[in-house]
């Protein structure tokens, strides 16, 4: 596939069938309003271009809830991607957003009490709470005129290329997949089954592009993991994510001591108090929007991870261009980025977002630069 086909995917507007396509995939809409706030959150089902199998599951659609925030003639929006595995979905994180009214209604300029306060409101429903983040910090900046990378005061020319990911699948579906992604320079493979030679050995054969390994938790075993690890290294993988499951701390840092390429850390970090017992057994982390809570506490987890040393990626679920554009806002503060979320769709209801070869390209419009394209929303 050509980089002209990957723009028109970042989130360009087609057709009045894709617009179809966007009234089809809504399953909910509720509305609060008090005073001078509109909350409206709509349940959307995104869906996938092709079968997403991770080592423990497969999935052609996911639902997130889309949230938009009016409030003094200013609108801002969020989207929230629950995470089954960490006892999410649309419905629940739907459900923190009507509790979170009380909250909303104070001064959002007042962001960081804001989001101590939703923080409290109830634990977990991560996805949620970086939704109302994502949409309190989108309206700032757009009350205040300015892209949301300068209210942080980053450079927009130093985001990061992101890499591009494949699925596991059959061989030659994989090897299909790597072969359809030419502009992007390094490819993330998922991995965590008794095939994962297999699918790499395919991999390399139809390219030398530089690899990241994504298990998922995939191996139990601390000495197949070590096996696997420097196997991997050997076919030029950078590092690994996550090679066992989340609370096996020992032996991840058993691992840490003996492997020939760095492991990082996903399911395993949520938020910033998990960084300092991981340092000892990572050599980096994967902070995620949807896994701590929004941008202001992907900002704090940055600071505390770079004082223990770490490595820094940002990644992401299955997002539209909403969430990916907060994300890659946050890209010149990382060593590596995995943004490719809504490239795997096929109904992006955001627009605004676009690649310049395997590099998001950040809008110059206010707050996070991207409109939906959903009709009446």
């Amino acid at each position: 596939m050509k980089r002209k086909d990957f723009l028109k995917i970042g989130g360009l507007l087609v057709a009045s069938s894709f617009l179809a396509d966007c009234r089809q995939t809504v399953r909910k809409e509720s509305v609060a309003k008090r005073g001078s706030l509109r909350i409206t959150t709509t349940i959307y089902e995104l869906k996938l271009r092709q079968a997403w199998t991770l080592s423990r599951g497969t999935w052609t659609t996911r639902r997130n809830v889309l949230v938009r925030l009016e409030k003094d003639g200013i609108t801002g929006y969020g989207e929230a991607a629950p995470i089954p595995r960490y006892s999410e979905s649309a419905e629940s994180n739907e459900e923190f957003i009507r509790r979170a009214l009380p909250v909303l209604e104070k001064d959002f300029w007042e962001y960081q009490d804001r989001w101590q306060e939703l923080e409290a409101l109830s634990p977990g429903q991560n996805a949620a709470k970086a939704a109302l983040d994502m949409a309190i910090l989108d309206w700032i900046g757009k009350n205040l005129g300015i892209p949301l990378y300068r209210f942080f005061g980053l450079n927009p020319e130093k985001t990061l290329p992101t890499t591009y990911s494949i699925g596991i699948d059959e061989a030659e579906v994989m090897q299909k997949t790597a072969l359809a992604a030419p502009a992007f320079r390094r490819l993330k493979i998922k991995v965590g089954v008794p095939d994962d030679k297999k699918h790499i050995e395919a991999i390399r054969a139809v390219t030398d592009r530089p690899l990241i390994v994504d298990a998922n938790e995939g191996w139990k075993d601390r000495q197949q993991a070590l096996e696997m690890i420097n196997w991997l290294a050997e076919r030029g993988v950078e590092f690994v994510e996550q090679p066992m499951p989340a609370d096996n701390l020992e032996d991840h840092r058993w691992l840490k001591e003996r492997v020939s390429v760095p492991i990082f850390a996903d399911e395993s970090v949520h938020k910033v108090k998990d960084i300092p017992a991981l340092a000892s057994a990572f050599h980096g982390i994967n902070i995620k929007l949807m896994k701590c809570g929004g941008l202001q506490e992907a900002l704090r987890m940055v600071s505390v991870a770079r004082a223990h040393g770490l490595k820094l990626m940002i990644g992401c679920m299955i997002e539209s261009s909403l969430a990916i554009s907060a994300a890659a806002t946050l890209t010149p503060l990382f060593d590596y980025a995995d943004l490719d979320g809504n490239i795997l769709v096929t109904n992006d209801p955001f627009r605004g977002l676009t690649l310049d070869g395997d590099r998001w390209k950040l809008s110059e419009k206010p707050g996070l630069g991207v409109e939906p394209v959903i009709p009446e929303w």
